[in-house]
């Protein structure tokens, strides 16, 4: 069974010779003007110099590329020209980011040759690439595969893998793909997987799986609170009565517009008025409740995922073992019954370095219930005045409210007529939107689904006419498909 060492990011001491880095690469840090090594490259580096396996989570921002880009140079062999390090991207901009980073930082590195295989471009200039030898690959995972498969990139000399934001690729439905890679290639190897949230569910259990199967021994870096912004959970309590539930509700969502919310409620009927509410009032909003399809769940969680819309009101028996990450904002429209509930319901915000808020809708009738939940947590609720009890005050700001939240839904889903059965991936729509004949940049393009006999994609909102225009006209992986909004 394979061990977890946890590994806390320790202060930075000395500069990056002290961490066991060449005088050239050395040379070039100081060029670049970066004076002292981040939290993240100070522990990381001398491991990977070490040829350990790590699991490293941290956000953008903390160097985490330039830690595994140095040493990965620094142990490259440059008179065998032949892949010895692999880096899978989740998008083709970020590949194009960490290529750039490793040529900047190997400038010093004579004959140094790094190749990009995204997809969405043309082949010829890639396999050109291959066949004349690299050094380094950075990829996305359909394009490398389908290069893997072809013959075209052998991965025999390949010492290192990274898998960059590994969280996002396995939102992206990147997994099957990823598994295949690393199953293809050599054994032993040094393997380093970076994810900017360590998910639960699903992605958590996926992510749990590719450690254990490709890493050995790893050690697990975590950039803790006091190397970064602290995951926090702050929770709030407005004493409301039950006329005044609707309008505080709207002054919290036109208060601070959250990029991703869930309302809990305990009941369904609950869960329709207050859905009815915030479409009133403009909210991008849906509903989750056990009456709804299973085609119809996985459409509102499609969009939920893909921030087509903002705000998700639930039950809890709808809302349980969904796998749903990165909330800023939980309200619990309604008390649940047991405080292990509540509990359950505030984990969901908070994670990955950001500030999450809980916010508690508080009636008369509830003070058993919070006194039990107090006992829980083992500290008090923040006692807050409703924002917005009266409700003629609410209704005449209910355009703020509405546009605030309503602009703020960014993205919009397509539905797609094919799926796995039709041997469709992400890369496959990815590339068909913004390669050449697409031109849609990676930006604008979010999180892809693939099931069975349909797919989603999340487009840029402003520009969802012309990607169905775009895919309804064209074909996508040489097959024609109905592309369209769906109800």
């Amino acid at each position: 069974m394979t061990t977890h060492h946890s590994a806390r990011v320790p202060a930075v001491d000395g500069g990056f010779a002290a961490l066991g880095l060449s005088p050239t690469l050395c040379q070039v840090v100081a060029e670049l003007g970066f004076a002292t090594p981040t939290p993240v490259q100070a522990r990381a580096i001398p491991l990977l110099l070490a040829g350990r396996d790590l699991i490293g989570q941290s956000t953008t921002g903390t160097g985490k590329t330039a830690a595994f880009a140095l040493a990965i140079l620094q142990k490259l062999k440059r008179g065998e020209r032949h892949p010895q390090a692999l880096i899978l991207c989740p998008t083709r901009e970020l590949c194009a980011q960490v290529a750039r980073d490793f040529r900047k930082l190997g400038r010093r590195e004579t004959g140094l040759a790094v190749v990009i295989l995204s997809g969405g471009q043309p082949m010829k200039p890639q396999l050109d690439a291959l066949q004349r030898g690299v050094h380094v690959v950075v990829g996305t995972p359909g394009r490398a595969l389908d290069h893997i498969t072809r013959g075209s990139l052998k991965l025999n000399g390949v010492a290192t893998i990274v898998v960059d934001e590994a969280d996002r690729m396995l939102d992206m439905g990147f997994g099957a793909e990823m598994e295949k890679i690393l199953t293809a290639a050599p054994k032993p190897r040094q393997t380093i997987l970076f994810s900017a949230t360590y998910p639960r569910g699903a992605a958590g259990s996926s992510i749990d799986a590719m450690t254990e199967t490709h890493q050995h021994n790893p050690e697990r870096l975590t950039v803790d609170e006091s190397d970064g912004p602290r995951a926090l959970v702050r929770q709030l309590a407005y004493l409301v009565d039950d006329r005044g539930r609707q309008g505080t509700l709207l002054a919290i969502l036109r208060t601070s517009p959250p990029e991703s919310a869930i309302l809990f409620c305990n009941f369904k009927a609950t869960v329709a008025r207050i859905e009815q509410a915030l479409r009133a009032a403009g909210v991008s909003c849906a509903s989750l409740h056990g009456d709804l399809e299973q085609r119809e769940r996985d459409f509102v969680m499609a969009k939920f995922r893909n921030h087509s819309i903002r705000v998700l009101v639930a039950t809890d028996v709808a809302a349980r073992g969904l796998d749903i990450e990165g909330l800023d904002l939980v309200v619990n429209v309604e008390l649940p019954s047991q405080p292990e509930i509540y509990v359950h319901r505030i984990g969901r915000t908070g994670r990955a370095g950001k500030t999450g808020l809980a916010v508690s809708l508080v009636g008369p009738q509830d003070g058993a219930k919070v006194k039990a939940i107090e006992a829980a947590i083992g500290s008090p609720l923040e006692r807050q005045v409703a924002l917005a009890t009266n409700p003629e005050p609410a209704r005449a700001d209910t355009s703020t409210a509405g546009s605030a939240v309503h602009a703020d839904a960014a993205m919009a889903t397509l539905y797609i007529s094919g799926g796995r059965k039709d041997k469709l991936r992400p890369g496959d729509i990815l590339g068909a939107l913004t390669g050449e004949a697409g031109g849609f940049p990676g930006s604008d393009v979010g999180k892809i689904e693939i099931h069975e006999r349909f797919s989603y994609v999340a487009v840029a909102r402003e520009s969802a006419n012309r990607a169905i225009q775009l895919l309804g006209a064209g074909r996508i992986k040489g097959k024609k498909f109905k592309v369209g909004l769906p109800r």
